[in-house]
């Protein structure tokens, strides 16, 4: 068994936060681990790998329009030439990777937890990996 797993998505909209917490339940069965620590990581600069609330998908579009209300997409004093600074300064604000509890087979979350992958820069084809430490 591995304890290293790599996960492709393609997202389509040009900001998004995309529910993953399927595909890391989904690892830590197939990793036959127990107890020890859950990292999510996102290899991409204008993305991102957050936790927040499942419940209620106002929560991602407010959080999505509050990025943008402090990062805009569009700014002319930005001066990168790709035209994505908006999801750099994003994606460093969020953050690249989350580490989790795993304890006797259950990731460790609050009641309204999920875990997201972060696009603030799409449509993108993007790579996450899970990785499960045991101990």
């Amino acid at each position: 068994m591995t304890n290293l797993f790599k996960h492709s998505i393609e997202i389509i909209p040009r900001q998004t936060m995309i529910d993953i917490t399927p595909y890391i339940r989904e690892d830590i069965k197939n990793s036959n681990i127990e107890n020890g620590i859950v990292v999510v990581y996102c290899p991409h600069t204008t993305a991102g790998i957050s936790v927040n609330e499942n419940a209620d998908p106002d929560v991602v579009r407010d959080l999505i329009y509050g990025f943008e209300k402090v990062y805009p997409s569009v700014d002319e004093n930005y001066k990168h030439f790709e035209g994505n600074s908006h999801a750099h300064l994003k994606s460093s604000t969020i953050g690249a990777s989350q580490t989790f509890i795993l304890n006797n087979g259950n990731l460790i979350l609050g009641r309204w937890q999920d875990i997201y992958f972060c696009e603030f820069d799409g449509p993108r084809d993007r790579t996450f990996y899970v990785k499960i430490l045991e101990g």
